[in-house]
């Protein structure tokens, strides 16, 4: 895979999963790159051990994106950001203002923090004003791409995906409101890349076909953060996907293993989850 754009095609390359082919580095974490509308996208950037060292193995020099997405500010979507950001870079980076909050897991009454390393948020600090863009509301990268800005809550089978708090405490309940999704119009319909869909993932799709007209969703990339839902979320989930109707559905990194075999089981072929190396290909829009 090359680092521009070839005319007529959107695509899309893992280069960080929990699972990897062959001769690549897994790591819990993930990191997408899109070349679409004449543009590089890096779509975070795991944890921060394995990116550098995938990247380059697929033919990918993440230093060249022109934008810089963070899906929110999990450990293991903003982590690589600073030996990123050390290499170089002439990106717009764009996320949500909380990415920057403290936040825990709290199980078994033990905290883990689950915020942005320091080193990431020191980069993030030094970054130039000027190529930062805090998204609180739907933006355009370009004629066929975008970001969700933050997403409505409206199903009622969907929650944030865990036990997450603001405080190490566990008094104030983590909503995880900076998760944003991309999206790119293809010829055949609506990519949604997700990074761990906390705001739900139907939640999501219906919010990317708000921002397009009503257009089909023709795939969905992602974690997909069920590895905590119980069989009625599930069902209720595949369900809502089945109404949808992707042609693709590539579960990754959060998505857990029950839930990826009932997504097999209910999609059969159209459903092949994801791990590092993993690139799909689309057809542009308008082509």
């Amino acid at each position: 895979m090359h680092s521009d754009t070839v005319g007529g095609e959107t695509r899309i390359a893992i280069l960080v999963d929990n699972e990897a082919g062959a001769g690549l580095e897994a790591e819990h974490g993930f990191s997408l790159w899109l070349e679409t509308d004449g543009r590089r996208i890096l779509f975070d950037t795991g944890q921060g051990g394995v990116l550098l060292v995938n990247a380059p193995i697929l033919g990918i020099d993440p230093t060249r994106a022109d934008h810089l997405v963070l899906s929110h500010g999990h450990y293991d979507h903003s982590g690589g950001l600073a030996s990123l950001l050390q290499q170089g870079h002439g990106c717009t980076l764009h996320c949500h203002p909380g990415v920057v909050s403290p936040r825990y897991s709290i199980r078994n009454r033990t905290a883990k923090s689950l915020q942005m390393p320091s080193k990431a948020l020191a980069a993030l600090e030094r970054f130039p004003l000027g190529q930062l863009r805090w998204v609180q509301q739907p933006v355009q990268l370009g004629a066929t791409v975008g970001l969700t800005g933050p997403i409505g809550r409206e199903t009622i089978f969907e929650d944030a995906g865990g036990p997450f708090f603001l405080d190490r405490a566990g008094h104030r309940p983590d909503p995880v409101d900076d998760d944003l999704a991309l999206w790119v119009r293809s010829r055949d319909g609506l990519i949604v890349c997700v990074g761990c869909a906390h705001a739900g993932l139907i939640n999501t799709l219906r919010q990317v076909q708000r921002l397009n007209g009503g257009m089909r969703i023709q795939a969905v990339i992602g974690g997909f953060h069920l590895l905590n839902a119980n069989v009625e979320r599930l069902e209720q989930t595949i369900d809502a996907l089945h109404r949808l109707a992707p042609d693709l559905i590539v579960p990754c990194h959060c998505t857990g293993e029950a839930a990826v075999e009932a997504l097999r089981r209910a999609f059969g072929k159209r459903c092949r989850p994801g791990m590092a190396g993993m690139i799909c290909r689309f057809e542009a829009a308008g082509q």
